[in-house]
């Protein structure tokens, strides 16, 4: 076994996911196969059924590592806020630096129907944890008074609206800022929504 063989055997899990992300963003993640994931690896053309039973499987793992990397850098980036109202805000841009960092990924996490995407029983629970992250810092910022109390479900479901919209635009190119200056539109734009949920929860509550 030559020493480039070595390599791709040692890891091939991983040269097959990151081939796919490449891959995906150039043909969309309906388009790709098995074969061109294989070919642009430097592999056999069953070298991925090694890890990946079918293409949605390996599109399953692109979504599943997608999630893993978007709670990560939410719960990185929130950790320097120093109230909970500014961790809230902080959550929303790590989502969308994300979306920056790793278009692809989003496209098979968000565009792709569930119907095709292998294993998605196993998707579900990861992108659970990832939501978890937002309804965290929604309900901190209710236990400390900066969000009224009322249903934290639709306050966060309001926070991912508004950031998943301006991740899509980012990504897509129809949002006419460069990388700092997204994120700073992201954080002004969740100050902005946060204060109007708060003041609309209240309005509701006094109503």
């Amino acid at each position: 076994m030559s020493p480039t063989d070595t390599y791709h055997h040692a890891n091939l899990r991983k040269t097959l996911l990151d081939a796919a992300v490449i891959l995906i963003g150039e043909a969309g993640p309906r388009a790709f196969t098995l074969r061109e994931v294989a070919r642009r690896a430097g592999v056999s053309h069953n070298a991925p059924y090694r890890h990946f039973a079918s293409k949605d499987e390996l599109l399953t793992a692109v979504a599943l590592e997608g999630f893993d990397r978007l709670t990560g850098l939410m719960e990185e980036t929130m950790a320097a806020g120093t109230s909970s109202l500014e961790r809230l805000e902080l959550c929303g841009c790590g989502y969308v630096d994300f979306a920056m960092r790793w278009p692809n990924h989003l496209q098979v996490m968000f565009d792709l129907p569930l119907s095709q995407r292998a294993c998605g029983a196993r998707i579900e629970p990861v992108g659970a944890n990832c939501f978890q992250v937002l309804l965290d810092c929604i309900t901190a910022a209710q236990k400390s008074g900066d969000l009224p109390a009322g249903d934290p479900l639709r306050m966060a479901w309001t926070a991912w609206s508004l950031v998943h919209g301006i991740a899509k635009l980012a990504i897509s190119g129809n949002l006419p800022l460069d990388a700092p200056a997204t994120i700073e539109f992201t954080r002004r734009a969740a100050k902005s929504i946060c204060q109007g949920m708060a003041r609309r929860e209240s309005g509701a509550q006094d109503g």
